[in-house]
């Protein structure tokens, strides 16, 4: 997605729901990520319409709401603690050490804030992997003219974002998926070059790169949270 749609917090059948709005959707859909209901509307849909959607569909919601909750939080990362990385999967060693950095298969970090170095270090260290995968895109959509720039986030909503100038962002996250799910957003970025939406014609520029794109869309839904992220795009 590109830009946020006004929000609002609503009480429907006894589930607390996020309501967000948007000029450029033209149909209703829910959603249940880290236990948070969002229900994603057109801009002139009654509230009534969207309240009572919300109350068919409350089971449904319960049901994903309970599953979500019993699921266990990621383990915490410690020394020698495996890493996924851009497909390989390094070793954390916690060394006398002033910022992160990489000796073969392993990650040298402080001690202290691990955490936190790790993640400076995965953001400066998939950069120039992000660019190049997002340009090859581009150009294969015949979009490279459009893109304006490639830079990293670590935003708590979205794996990525493309904006109308051209700007294209990737969660640092990503890096700890597997490399089909890195391919899968940054085309579904690049492909925002050519549509700021996500029309039949936008699927269509996606679809002709990468035909299985669903299944690691899937992928992210089904397990975008284990990593930290809530939200598919």
């Amino acid at each position: 997605m590109t830009r946020s749609a006004p929000e609002t917090h609503w009480q429907v059948a006894g589930l607390d729901v996020q309501v967000r709005r948007s000029a450029r959707r033209r149909t209703l859909a829910l959603q249940v990520r880290g236990g948070v209901i969002t229900a994603y509307a057109p801009a002139g849909l009654p509230d009534a319409t969207i309240r009572a959607f919300v109350e068919a569909k409350q089971g449904w919601l319960r049901q994903h709401l309970g599953e979500q909750r019993r699921r266990p939080a990621p383990p915490a990362l410690s020394d020698g603690s495996p890493l996924a990385f851009l497909g390989e999967s390094l070793t954390l060693c916690a060394a006398p050490v002033t910022q992160a950095r990489r000796v073969g298969d392993e990650l040298l970090v402080p001690a202290e804030n691990l955490a936190a170095e790790v993640e400076r270090w995965t953001r400066r260290a998939v950069l120039s992997t992000y660019t190049a995968l997002v340009e090859d895109y581009a150009a294969r959509l015949g979009a490279r003219d459009r893109l304006r720039c490639v830079r990293v986030s670590a935003t708590r909503s979205r794996w990525g974002s493309c904006t109308a100038a051209g700007d294209v962002r990737l969660h640092w996250l990503l890096s700890r998926a597997p490399l089909e799910v890195l391919h899968y957003v940054a085309l579904h970025e690049a492909a925002h070059l050519l549509e700021l939406n996500h029309s039949p014609r936008y699927w269509a520029h996606v679809a002709r790169v990468m035909p299985d794109h669903a299944r690691w869309h899937r992928w992210l839904r089904d397990h975008g949270e284990e990593l930290g992220v809530r939200g598919d795009g």
